[in-house]
């Protein structure tokens, strides 16, 4: 039964990323009548609605929700999110769409076929079994094989029915991006050519940006077939970054190990672009807050977009009982990564496709503020290494002297380079590099002469800090030419030992105070 007309919210004001914050983790109480998704790769036991126009997924059927303060009423007019009784915002529910209703192949429909993700994305599982279901290795949280046992959806989705169904969800329910996933095929990898048959097929039906998930494959030549056949985005997901609860709660992708994570991910910043390339970081696993902190600032660095969510617990997967993390928890975490985000570069606005630009399962884009005008990330494309090089040369080989033809020498190989943009130009670089028992070493800290000011320099030489902390380093030392000992003993540098002479300059052995490098949360 309707009540009587929505009346002027009551509550307080509350800003609408905390609001996404509280309601993902506590989830929303709804009539009778509003159904969710049951089990699957996703979002399961939520629904979407839009708040402020912001598509948002959030629980309402796990068993946690019945103590949640937040509910749903329904008026003549529509809906209204209240917490503790009091009226907040307005609410759509977004509806099904109508290609759930279409008849795929003989007995098949639409809805078995894909989901409605968000606002405008189809979603679709095109293997919906596992090979590691079968040795019991698998995610402790996915619910994959979950809902094909039940029904709801078929083993393989074919390219030819993947096609027009997208062909007519894009034509009749605004449509205008593409997931597709795939459970672990056997033998491992086997999943990306049938991902990439998939891709090309749609895109031969219509030109909608696709977004595709895997799991990172031992050689690269797939992502190259994914690339030729016209995806757009990918998502490599490593779920944690910490290895003892990767370990327990995703022993496949643990056994992968994070080397194989980063070559993937370079690899594919490589074939797709920066901010086309994401990892999904699970908050609820077991895992310390810092770590997801530190975990997102690994990625933004790279050009991958850290695509964090709190946990959905999957009704009959391993995790069937567990919580959400607290919106404090989240509301931290998620200001920290934003701020990461900020100083990278990265937007989930700017990604073409898939789960970062729906962003329904996550607070984080609306935690998300204007980028930095200056910007100190690794170097992500040839064109940046190219820019930074140059950069070094008209320092150390045009403007100084200290080397006749070139700078570059055989430390350039097992280096770091790291580059200080603004807008989208390389103003300055500096390299790190290890060099055993927890011992760094940075150098060829450069920076463009329209661009000698203290903030460019002095950001290059923290993000090495922070950098080279990151990676375990317990002693950072730099060579530095006389007339800059000033500069880094104002960034906490302490000389060590007697000045010596290096190319013809005197040159200061100094060491960074590590413990100056701020926290991650």
């Amino acid at each position: 039964m309707k009540t009587e007309p929505i009346k002027q919210p009551t509550a307080g004001p509350v800003p609408l990323p905390r609001l996404i914050t509280e309601i993902q983790s506590l989830g929303v109480r709804v009539p009778p009548h509003i159904s969710g998704r049951k089990g699957g790769a996703g979002p399961a036991e939520g629904r979407a609605m839009l708040i402020e126009n912001v598509p948002v997924n959030v629980p309402i059927s796990n068993s946690f929700v019945a103590d949640s303060p937040y509910a749903l009423t329904e008026t003549c007019c529509g809906y209204v999110l209240t917490k503790d009784g009091a009226d907040l915002k307005t609410v759509d529910i977004v509806a099904d769409p109508r290609f759930y209703k279409e008849q795929v192949s003989e007995g098949v429909t639409g809805k078995q076929t894909a989901l409605l993700h968000g606002r405008d994305c189809l979603a679709t599982t095109v293997l919906q079994t596992c090979v590691h279901w079968k040795t019991h290795r698998q995610c402790r949280f996915c619910g994959t094989e979950l809902s094909l046992a039940a029904g709801g959806t078929t083993p393989v989705k074919r390219p030819s029915d993947l096609a027009r169904l997208t062909a007519s969800a894009v034509e009749k329910d605004g449509i205008r991006h593409v997931v597709l996933t795939s459970g672990t095929a056997d033998p491992p990898g086997a999943e990306i050519p049938y991902l990439a048959e998939c891709v090309r097929t749609i895109k031969s039906a219509t030109n909608i940006p696709v977004h595709v998930q895997f799991a990172p494959p031992p050689e690269h030549d797939g992502m190259i077939i994914l690339k030729q056949a016209g995806v757009d985005t990918v998502g490599i997901h490593i779920e944690s970054f910490e290895a003892s609860v990767l370990e327990r709660m995703a022993p496949a992708k643990a056994a992968i190990g994070r080397r194989r994570y980063e070559a993937a991910w370079e690899k594919a910043v490589g074939l797709f672009g920066v901010n086309q390339v994401s990892s999904f970081i699970i908050a609820g696993l077991g895992e310390s807050p810092q770590s997801i902190v530190w975990g997102s600032e690994i990625l933004a660095d790279m050009g991958v977009y850290p695509f964090v969510v709190p946990l959905r617990p999957i009704p009959g997967s391993q995790l069937a009982g567990e919580k959400p993390p607290a919106p404090d928890i989240m509301h931290r975490i998620y200001e920290a990564v934003a701020g990461i985000l900020k100083k990278k570069g990265l937007s989930a606005s700017a990604c073409r496709a898939g789960c970062v630009p729906c962003g329904a399962c996550s607070a984080l884009g609306a935690y998300e503020g204007p980028m930095a005008r200056l910007l100190c990330h690794r170097a992500r494309t040839a064109s940046e290494r190219s820019a930074a090089m140059a950069i070094r040369h008209q320092v150390f080989v045009e403007e100084q002297g200290l080397f006749e033809h070139s700078d570059e020498d055989a430390d350039d190989a097992r280096s770091t380079l790291l580059v200080a943009k603004i807008n989208t130009d390389v103003v300055g670089t500096v390299r790190v590099y290890p060099t055993g028992n927890g011992q760094w070493v940075g150098g060829r800290l450069a920076v463009h002469t329209d661009h000698r000011v203290y903030k460019v320099g002095a950001s290059l030489v923290r993000e090495a800090m922070k950098r080279v902390k990151k990676e375990g380093c317990r002693r950072f030392t730099a060579n530095i030419q006389e007339a800059n000992i000033r500069f880094f003993q104002r960034l906490g540098w302490k000389p060590d030992g007697e000045m010596k002479i290096y190319q013809g300059e005197p040159h200061q052995l100094m060491v960074a105070d590590l413990g100056l490098v701020p926290d991650d949360l």
